[in-house]
């Protein structure tokens, strides 16, 4: 061989209880490394370069010549060694010449029967009346919809808000609609919507029950902390009404698991206590957080310290997931086995999510956003369901995200699940939906590091659990 150099953004290491684990960035492939790759990584990544003569001379002793080739093969199979002569491989830019739907996001009313204070919607409208999305534009998107998707057996229908459920008319209509249109191409339809639970009745859950509704709904823990900011718009707090809602909706629904999804601010960071309410108070399947970190309003965003310490409690809820997921229990911890499945599948992203690619959002004028989280902002919409899908201008955006050298991302070891992360959280923040979220940057690192090693414990101790728990769950 000849001189070789080392790329350390292609390879990164963890120690997990005496084994060394590699992570190959691009592929987020996991391997273990055995005595001699061990040897073959440490010279590489001391030295920077090597050859044949230096690597007989510092391992020749230790290791046979065969293991020593074969080692250093498979590291140049994987890019994570390369002939020092060679320019760095250019940047792939997957082209766009089609969207591909599987899943459109339905802004069914601008308005919401709360006043949560770290709302982020910019079209939000208060009390609940609101602005709605007509009958026509929303079959119009249907039909958006299978025309994107007709190689696609399966479509998704989300509706969103404000609170979807204060224009439950049309998601009946849509329900109605969507069911027969699929029934005649001999395809299915899942639906799911995200409910402040205010409005959930005996007779709307049996109804979701009956067509299948993927639910969640937003609760942010016991009363103490749920009321410090979801109130409602008279400024009295929601807990009471949503939790007897709530638990009427788990004793009646049997279609597919319920989640609640917790929004963390200033004052509301327990974790661990939100959790067990959560899930062992109420009963919810699962549980997921986000942080907020960039909402319009500054005084309940988390920064520095404060968020540090929440990821530092979403770790000690993680090793309760582990501790759990060895005995063959599932603690319900969202966040979690997300991490845990973009490492046990290997997740390769080139961008961070499906919007623009497999996921668009309609308002109420039937204009198409990113995302549901994109609408009412003065980012570029990307056509009409009327008159399509503007694919050159979605194009160019999708296109573009997919390098994000100049911010940092091309070196960074998750830039293969991160992908630079949200759109909208960059563009809330900083101005720019290709900027990094880079006050996550650090902690998204040690993130996925903690992922690596449970993962590698789960695996060691009880295999099984990946196949039982960790499949990609959809509606059946």
């Amino acid at each position: 061989m000849g001189m070789l150099a080392f790329i350390p953004e292609n390879a990164h290491r963890v120690e997990v209880d005496g084994r060394a684990m590699l992570m190959h960035v691009p592929s987020t492939g996991l391997y273990e490394m055995d005595a001699v790759a061990r040897d073959v990584f440490d010279l590489f990544a001391r030295a920077g370069v090597a050859d044949a003569a230096a690597l007989r001379a510092e391992l020749g002793g230790r290791h046979a010549p065969g293991a020593l080739a074969d080692c250093v093969a498979s590291f140049v199979a994987l890019d994570i060694l390369r002939d020092a002569a060679s320019p760095a491989a250019p940047i792939r830019i997957a082209r766009v010449e089609d969207v591909p739907l599987s899943t459109i996001v339905l802004n069914v009313n601008t308005g919401c029967n709360l006043s949560c204070t770290y709302c982020y919607k910019e079209d939000l409208t208060t009390p609940a009346k609101g602005e709605k999305m007509t009958l026509e534009t929303a079959v119009a998107a249907f039909e958006l919809l299978l025309r994107q998707a007709s190689g696609r057996d399966r479509v998704n229908v989300v509706f969103f808000g404000g609170e979807p459920l204060t224009n439950i008319a049309l998601i009946r209509q849509v329900v109605e609609y969507a069911e027969a249109r699929v029934a005649e191409l001999g395809k299915s339809v899942d639906f799911s919507l995200t409910t402040n639970g205010m409005l959930l009745s005996e007779s709307l859950v049996d109804w979701l029950d009956a067509h299948r509704f993927g639910l969640t709904v937003s609760m942010d823990g016991p009363k103490a902390l749920h009321d410090v900011n979801r109130r409602t718009v008279g400024g009295r707090g929601s807990y009471d009404t949503v939790a007897r809602n709530v638990r009427m909706l788990l004793s009646r629904n049997r279609s597919r698991p319920v989640g609640a999804r917790v929004t963390l601010t200033r004052g509301v960071t327990d974790v661990l206590a939100i959790h067990d309410h959560l899930r062992h108070d109420l009963g919810f399947a699962e549980v997921g957080f986000g942080p907020a970190t960039s909402g319009p309003v500054s005084v309940f965003n988390l920064e520095g310290a404060a968020l540090g310490r929440v990821f530092e409690d979403m770790k000690t809820l993680g090793q309760r997931y582990v501790e759990a997921a060895i005995r063959g229990e599932n603690i319900g911890f969202s966040n979690m086995h997300q991490l845990l499945t973009d490492i046990a599948q290997g997740t390769k992203k080139a961008v961070p999510c499906g919007a623009g690619l497999g996921m668009l959002a309609v308002d109420k004028a039937g204009d198409l956003h990113l995302c549901h989280r994109f609408v009412g902002s003065d980012q570029p919409t990307y056509g009409n369901v009327e008159t399509g899908i503007d694919v050159p201008r979605l194009a160019g955006f999708i296109e573009g995200a997919q390098d994000r050298s100049g911010y940092g991302c091309r070196t960074c070891r998750i830039r293969s699940i991160c992908a630079g992360g949200c759109y909208h959280e960059a563009y809330a923040r900083q101005g720019d939906p290709f900027a990094p979220v880079y006050h996550y940057c650090d902690l998204m690192r040690d993130w996925v590091d903690f992922g690596i090693i449970a993962y590698t414990r789960i695996m060691q101790a009880n295999p099984d659990f990946f196949r039982r728990h960790l499949q990609p769950r959809r509606a059946q």
